[in-house]
């Protein structure tokens, strides 16, 4: 594999990382940004004025206490505050029209496949076709518990979601007999203005990888853009072409985390993951110490670097 731009060094070429990439976005700072639905709008509506071109959001319906927990490791609990993406999205659509809305990652495993499929298309529609569905299998089984999904077979119920899924969107009467779902006759309507819905596909494992290869229109990596992440592309791209795919058609929607250092740190964790085949690069400002309106500067400060 070929070095990349952050084994080189530095880059200064901001002119042409907008160029190069398909589309640049917002992380949207769902445990910083606060309850202020008032903020809320004001920050979406930034994103879409300063030429973002799409606006993400996190999945968590559910924090576990801690208090019961004391060995508890993940990196969310009850205290961290979740807007709830499918509906955040239905109203994002008519304060900032301008903006796509791709959820990274709705955990699929823990929702009801007919029920994603139908909040999704009505996502889709009222964003007029501008809705990215990205998946993942997600790590909190406190939710999945309470959610009345099992935790263990996750990973085989995602695939088959992902194949019913699509059916669900592209046919007006489905008829699926797999072995965790069953459809008689029956489909959604609205159906969306995409058929299909793009799925794109979040997670580091081996098994992750290579659903991204056999599913997934799109990766949301994880981390720098290192040479594991470089073999992380290189893997799935095997796995598609294996598959009769064409791997240049699977997207990576890559993050720069506001946080580590500055223009030209941004710039350059930008260009290297250009280099390793992003076609999208979003702006992460959480975990650098903001609260609530002050991530509106903080994605100013990121778009003037990459113009």
């Amino acid at each position: 594999m070929r070095p990349v731009a952050w084994q080189r060094g530095r880059v200064a070429a901001s002119a042409r990382l907008r160029s190069a990439f398909v589309q640049l976005g917002v992380t949207f700072p769902q445990i910083e940004i606060g309850s202020d639905i008032g903020v809320v709008r004001e920050y979406a509506q930034a994103a879409e004025e300063l030429g973002f071109d799409y606006l993400l959001a996190y999945d968590h319906v559910l924090g576990a206490g801690r208090g019961t927990r004391p060995d508890w490791t993940g990196p969310y609990d009850s205290s961290s505050l979740f807007h709830e993406p499918f509906t955040l999205f239905s109203w994002l659509a008519a304060v900032a029209p301008g903006l796509s809305l791709v959820t990274g990652v709705i955990i699929l495993p823990q929702r009801q496949t007919a029920l994603v499929a139908k909040q999704a298309a009505q996502v889709d529609l009222l964003c007029g076709g501008r809705f990215r569905l990205g998946v993942g299998l997600g790590w909190n089984d406190v939710e999945y518990e309470a959610l009345g999904e099992p935790f263990t077979n996750r990973g085989r119920r995602a695939d088959e979601q992902i194949a019913l899924l699509r059916q669900l969107w592209t046919t007006e009467h489905v008829t699926f007999e797999g072995r965790y779902h069953k459809v008689t006759d029956a489909g959604i309507n609205p159906l969306p203005p995409q058929r299909p819905i793009p799925i794109w596909v979040g997670g580091l494992s081996d098994a992750a990888i290579e659903r991204v290869g056999r599913l997934g229109d799109g990766w949301f990596p994880m981390g720098k853009p290192s040479e594991r992440n470089g073999a992380r592309i290189e893997r799935f791209r095997q796995v598609a072409e294996s598959e009769g795919r064409d791997p240049a058609a699977i997207g990576i929607d890559a993050r720069v985390e506001f946080g580590t250092g500055g223009e030209a740190d941004w710039q350059a964790t930008a260009e290297a993951w250009r280099q390793l085949g992003a076609t999208h690069v979003g702006v992460n400002t959480m975990n650098a110490g903001l609260k609530g309106a002050e991530h509106i500067d903080a994605i100013r400060r990121f778009r003037e670097a990459m113009a």
